[in-house]
């Protein structure tokens, strides 16, 4: 099947709901992909697994994307071995409730990727069992991939990218630039406490002693 049978195969497969099919880049290595509401996420995948014409037995890998405003997208690969098709499944869930249902009674290869995406963009997959941290210690705080959070590395050390492409170290920038995740001066961290005002009569050239 090429990527835009296995696409619109899956649709017809999900109808009523409303799916969308496309083609991934990649020219040799395009893959059909759909997107699906958060609530058809389960049905698609098990849908892609069972249809005899899909197959898709192997599960490669699930991961988000933060589409800051937009909310988080969630996005998994699944694998034909026998009809050597890939097919790349989205849904998109609102940072107010960033919740998609578990595959891991589906697909059981799912469990490590649902709890490095929670741990790292905070989507909850309710079923899954047991989402403890992965990656990062118990005590961190905070969701280290989504685009808001503050990588306070880069505040602490230079950053190699604030140069202007093709600008010498010695000449220096016409502006500075702030490393990506590293809010304005002001917006980050304690807000100095205003300089003190020297007492009257006890500065240089008030008439008082020096």
């Amino acid at each position: 099947m090429t990527p835009e049978e296995v696409g619109q195969r899956l649709v017809a497969l999900l109808a009523p709901v409303e799916a969308t099919a496309s083609v991934s880049g990649g020219q040799a290595y395009a893959r059909a992909t759909v997107d699906v509401p958060p609530a058809s996420w389960r049905d698609a995948l098990r849908a892609a697994r069972d249809d005899a014409d899909l197959g898709c037995d192997f599960f490669d890998w699930l991961s988000a994307v933060d589409q800051l405003a937009d909310g988080c997208e969630v996005v998994a690969h699944l694998w034909s071995t026998g009809r050597r098709h890939g097919l790349l499944l989205r849904t998109r869930v609102p940072w107010d409730a960033p919740r998609v249902d578990s595959v891991v009674d589906l697909y059981p290869g799912a469990a490590w990727h649902e709890r490095e995406t929670f741990e790292m963009f905070g989507v909850d997959f309710p079923g899954h069992g047991e989402l403890r941290p992965l990656l990062l210690p118990p005590e961190f705080e905070g969701h280290p991939l989504r685009k808001e959070f503050v990588l306070a590395s880069r505040v602490a050390k230079p950053w190699p990218g604030a140069k202007e492409p093709g600008e010498s170290t010695a000449a220096g920038g016409g502006r500075a630039v702030r490393p990506p995740g590293v809010p304005a001066p002001g917006e980050w961290g304690p807000a100095s406490p205003p300089a003190a005002t020297p007492p009257a009569g006890t500065g240089r050239g008030d008439g008082g002693a020096a």
